[in-house]
């Protein structure tokens, strides 16, 4: 999907978590990625901005917001 891009100390201490742990790094990226998304659904707060979100671009479509 995209590239990301890490300063060299950060780069570097990930690196070290991922040879400790045994893993590449981009399964420690995505195990970190997909624990955020995890707790950004289980948040009421951000669930209730993802709904106005989704009102918003529905309205802009022109599209009812029930639909």
């Amino acid at each position: 999907m995209h590239g990301i891009r890490l300063d060299a100390e950060f780069a570097e201490a990930l690196a070290t978590v991922a040879a400790v742990d045994g893993k590449p790094v981009t399964e420690i990226i995505r195990m970190a990625v997909a624990d955020h998304v995890k707790a950004r659904k289980a948040d009421p707060r951000f669930r209730a901005a993802l709904r106005e979100h989704i009102g918003k671009a529905r309205r802009l479509l022109g599209e009812d917001e029930a639909a």
